[in-house]
């Protein structure tokens, strides 16, 4: 569960290493997000080696869709599945990808929605 001021891990290659949650999209007075919901972000860090070639600036605000939470999720089957981190991928304004790459695994429950570009990227399921 995410909420204003939560520090989340940047999971793709568009060069911003940490952001911080400003704003949950999706309702009025909407508080939490979980998985699969998207946020407004502010980017805090850049990654070292990336600071040229990024495609984001300290500083910068933008869309992101939340991909693992450390909150526990149940699926359908009966099992349930925790991460160990929580993790965003940055979109721009058309819900396009800014980055061309995601790192780690994506829970299933993406597969279903107007994301489908974010699990043919991806390296693997949960």
């Amino acid at each position: 569960m995410i909420q204003q001021q939560t520090i989340l891990k940047v999971a793709d290659n568009s060069g911003a290493k940490t952001v911080k949650c400003i704003k949950v999209l999706g309702g009025y007075k909407k508080k939490f997000a979980k998985l699969g919901d998207v946020i407004v972000v502010s980017v805090q860090n850049l990654r070292n080696k990336s600071k040229i070639t990024s495609k984001v600036n300290k500083g910068d605000v933008c869309k992101a869709l939340i991909l693992r939470t450390k909150k526990k999720f149940n699926i359908k089957d009966g099992s349930s599945v925790i991460f160990q981190e929580n993790s965003v991928s940055l979109i721009n304004k058309q819900n396009k990808l800014i980055g061309t790459r995601i790192t780690g695994p994506l829970p299933k429950l993406l597969k279903k929605g107007k994301f489908n570009k974010f699990t043919s990227i991806s390296s693997g399921f949960v």
